[in-house]
């Protein structure tokens, strides 16, 4: 791998995780439109005993062929590095700019459909099925009830299997997951802010064992049914728009002391100042998509 290509997959990766930190954007899809989907579920289906026996059989170079090592460095650095820098970024923008930024997001997400719909090779009987159930799913997803926060350590493990499952498809996000698992609050901001390995530790090994394990079903999924699965994730992603609907009001449960969030009742904007800047904000978020998109296919055809 050339030092280009690294640091590219450093932004990629900053991206995905930038996506992964707001609830409802999905880093999967963002690794659909800069072209790293199917090559990242593919790395990270390699770690299986053949590369543990490469390892510890000294094959080191063999081991870093074998499980594309610098290319799952260089996208999980800049997972991490976006991660971690932009908690306390989002948290604020939230607090304080929240139509503008659910509707950059909205305009991002939106424009991902077309863009990842585009891929699915054959538009028949099946892929449409597919699509229709992704949406169905997704949609049923951004309405359930969240549970209330839950710190044990059995409970974080569970999440950290189910949040990473989520975050690696398209259109479910791994950061609404943990609000519908009650725990978004205290991983990603809190536990992330403050470095909380307690928090962390239990959340990242149920992370580890589940990203693994469903990348292999994954895998096969796209090698035996591409467009068909192509169109599902693409139907998670149509799922999801209403997550991000810029104009709603938030549903809060209190739980002792604590106020959660529910859910969101959902409703047409007036049309003033705010309402016309919202729209710029969407427009943005396409304009981002669509010029990320290009750059993904530049870079492709470059490395070919």
């Amino acid at each position: 791998m050339t030092t280009k290509t690294f640091f590219q997959n450093i932004f990629k990766g900053m991206a995905m995780g930038a996506a992964n930190v707001i609830p409802g954007v999905s880093g999967g899809t963002i690794a659909l439109i800069t072209g790293v989907f199917e090559r990242l579920i593919d790395a990270i289906k390699s770690f299986n005993l053949k590369a543990i026996k490469l390892l510890f059989t000294g094959k080191f170079k063999e081991f870093v062929e074998y499980i594309d090592l610098w290319f799952l460095v260089s996208l999980f650095l800049g997972v991490g590095i976006a991660v971690v820098s932009l908690a306390r970024l989002f948290k604020y923008l939230f607090e304080t700019y929240p139509v503008y930024i659910w509707a950059f997001f909205f305009g991002l997400v939106l424009a991902s459909i077309y863009f990842v719909g585009k891929t699915v090779g054959k538009w028949n009987i099946a892929s449409i099925t597919t699509f229709i159930v992704g949406t169905i799913v997704a949609v049923a997803v951004s309405v359930l009830t969240p549970a209330s926060e839950n710190a044990s350590s059995l409970y974080l493990f569970i999440c950290g299997i189910i949040a990473i499952c989520s975050m690696i498809i398209p259109g479910l996000s791994g950061s609404f997951v943990l609000i519908l698992l009650g725990n978004y609050q205290l991983v990603m901001i809190n536990a992330v802010s403050e470095l909380n390995i307690k928090i962390l530790l239990p959340v990242a090994a149920g992370a580890g064992i589940g990203l693994v394990g469903f990348s292999h079903f994954l895998s096969w999924l796209l090698k035996k049914y591409h467009d068909q699965t192509i169109a599902m994730l693409t139907g998670f992603i149509m799922g999801s728009l209403g997550i991000l609907w810029p104009w709603k009001e938030t549903i809060t449960r209190t739980f002792g002391e604590k106020v959660k969030t529910v859910g969101y009742e959902w409703f047409l904007p007036s049309v003033n100042t705010e309402f016309f800047i919202a729209v710029v904000f969407i427009v943005l978020g396409m304009a981002a998509i669509w010029v990320t998109e290009s750059l993904g296919s530049k870079i492709s055809s470059e490395e070919k």
